[in-house]
């Protein structure tokens, strides 16, 4: 590992988590191209973000063995490609990244409520549950009851869990006397989430200093900024502070992105030793 990994997480992690770097590195450079990518170059990679060899390494065996990754032997090489289930995650967080954005001013007033009670032995039910309700911007807001801003399709957050007769979802509006101001409070840390964003500014201030190349630092970048955002409901913004940080952390982390892709692209495009799909699936 490198000494110029730099701390991802205000709770003082020292390295970004392989696995976060990882899904970085497959959905910028393998997801909708058609190929699978050998196993060396994406050690090499990893390194260059600070990740050593053998976290590399143990971690793309636990997303094989998780159905997040295929393999493939060619030769003396092994080749990396993506499944069905990696690809709706690396979507799904490109649309959170690009496309949805970590402001909401497109709110509609509704709000989507679920309620949830299920047997003692269905742990794993649960807490796949309420890491799904986080990811889907739901704040936990009083007696097992989960509110997020507006309108949330429930189907992903059930898919495969067999819950549907422990789960109740509701869409609604407020009405007098409930207030808005004080929901926003009672079911998320605003000023917790306040400080993921005010992190994220102060770290990349200086992008240089982060890593050795344009490649490794777009890495960085997007992994820092997902798990920044990973948390954040998207609250409307009219019932958040004036001064919200998320709005200024955007704009730099579209700033930077936009300067190191390029570059980025252009030492990969040296780097991966790739094959296409077709020449995976040969026998």
């Amino acid at each position: 590992m490198t000494d110029l990994a730099v701390p991802l997480d205000v709770e003082g992690v020292d390295t970004p988590r392989p696995q976060t770097l990882l899904l970085t590195f497959f959905g910028g450079h393998v997801l909708d191209r058609g190929i699978h990518v050998a196993t060396a170059s994406v050690l090499e990679v990893l390194e260059r973000a600070g990740i050593s060899e053998h976290a590399t390494r143990s971690t793309l065996s636990r997303m094989a063995r998780r159905g997040l990754l295929s393999r493939v032997r060619r030769g003396r090489h092994v080749y990396l490609g993506l499944t069905d289930r990696s690809r709706a995650i690396l979507h799904d967080g490109e649309r959170r990244i690009w496309r949805a954005g970590a402001v909401n001013r497109q709110w509609d007033g509704t709000w989507t409520l679920l309620g949830f009670s299920m047997p003692e032995s269905w742990q794993r039910q649960r807490h796949a549950l309420r890491s799904r309700l986080l990811w889907a911007g739901f704040g936990s807001l009083q007696g097992g009851l989960w509110i997020a801003p507006g309108q949330v399709d429930p189907a992903p957050l059930l898919d495969g869990l067999d819950a549907d007769g422990h789960v109740r979802v509701f869409q609604a509006r407020p009405l007098p006397p409930t207030q808005v101001a004080e929901i926003v409070q009672e079911a998320w840390n605003i000023d917790r989430l306040a400080e993921h964003y005010q992190a994220f500014l102060a770290r990349w201030q200086d992008p240089e200093a982060q890593a050795p190349d344009s490649l490794a630092r777009d890495l960085l970048l997007e992994s820092d900024w997902l798990r920044t955002i990973r948390d954040d409901p998207r609250l409307p913004r009219e019932h958040l502070p004036a001064d919200w940080p998320a709005e200024p952390a955007q704009e730099l982390f579209y700033a930077l992105s936009a300067e190191l892709k390029t570059a980025a692209r252009t030492i990969a495009a040296g780097l991966l030793d790739t094959i296409t799909d077709e020449q995976a699936d040969e026998r």
